[in-house]
C-alpha cells in the first residue's frame, strides 16, 4: 500500500486486529502472535497492505490497556512468543467495531458513486 493509504490504515488498525482475533477458533484457541497477525493481513490483501511491527505493537498494547486483550507468553521453537486473545469485552467490542466499519464502508460507497442529477437536462 502506498503512503497515501497509510492514513486509512491507521484509522482501522484496531478494527483489523480485533476482527482477526475474533475469528480465531481451535486449534489456535482464539489467539494469535504478532507475526501471525502481520502475515494474515498481508495474505488476505495479496500483499497490498503490509502491517509493520512498529504499527502493530502499539495497537496491541493499547487494546490490552483497554481490557480488550489478554496476553500469554509461551516458549515456542526455542524462544518466547507472546500470544494475544480477546477478553469477553474485547469480543463484544470487536463485533461492534466490525459492524460500525461495515456501515462506514457502505456510506463511503454511497458517497463515492456518481451523483444522480435531481434536475435532468441541467
Amino acid at each position: 500500500m502506498d503512503t497515501s493509504g497509510s492514513e486509512f490504515l491507521r484509522g482501522t488498525l484496531k478494527t483489523i486486529v480485533l476482527k482477526l482475533l475474533a475469528e480465531q477458533k481451535p486449534p489456535n484457541r482464539g489467539r494469535m502472535y504478532g507475526y501471525e497477525i502481520t502475515q494474515a493481513v498481508k495474505e488476505r490483501t495479496n500483499g497490498d497492505i503490509v502491517l509493520t511491527f512498529g504499527a502493530l505493537y502499539p495497537v496491541l498494547h493499547k487494546l490490552e490497556q483497554e481490557g480488550l486483550l489478554i496476553t500469554e507468553t509461551e516458549e515456542a521453537e526455542g524462544r518466547l512468543r507472546k500470544y494475544y486473545s480477546l477478553t469477553p469485552q474485547g469480543d463484544e467490542t470487536a463485533m461492534q467495531k466490525i459492524s460500525d466499519f461495515e456501515r462506514f464502508m457502505e456510506n463511503m460507497r454511497l458517497l463515492m458513486q456518481s451523483p444522480i442529477s435531481l434536475n435532468p437536462g441541467h
